[in-house]
């Protein structure tokens, strides 16, 4: 058994380079309390600021929960103000986009949950900019609306 982790009373630090209207402050906990399946991670998030852009994970299972304030989820279905103890489960694929933007007047703490993908690839699709992420490997961003052919530079 691990030691406690408080997702109240953890020590968050702020992101770096996120642009304006995109703000955090985070805590990663999954490895720290001896996850290896699902990983955690407390998020602060200011007033007027989203965590990140709107997005689906192609492998994992996302799970947030409101723990203080009221941030707005917005997914397929529009947006939706939630509220402490509410827990919302995002699936991959497109069902799943969600993003979270705090249009209250006080910060807002929530926990994400995140299956762990073995063997560790990653893939995020970011409907509104039409790119994808793939981690680790290669470990870029690419555009979507590139439409190549299967046969596209092989020999």
């Amino acid at each position: 058994m691990s030691e406690p982790f408080n997702l109240y009373d953890a020590a968050l630090e702020a992101s770096d380079g996120d642009p304006p209207g995109y703000g955090r402050r985070a805590a990663s906990f999954g490895a720290l309390i001896g996850g290896e399946r699902l990983g955690g991670t407390v998020y602060e998030v200011g007033p007027g600021d989203r965590l990140w852009p709107y997005h689906y994970e192609g492998v994992e299972e996302e799970w947030l929960l409101v723990l203080t304030g009221t941030p707005t989820l917005r997914d397929p279905g529009g947006e939706h103000v939630l509220a402490p103890g509410d827990l919302v489960c995002f699936r991959p694929g497109p069902e799943g986009s969600h993003q979270v933007i705090n249009r209250s007047g006080a910060v807002a703490r929530i926990v994400m949950f995140s299956t762990v993908p073995h063997p560790d690839l990653s893939i995020s699709v970011y409907p509104d900019s039409d790119k994808a992420g793939v981690w680790p490997w290669p470990g870029k961003r690419l555009r979507t609306t590139d439409d190549i052919g299967y046969w596209d530079g092989e020999v």
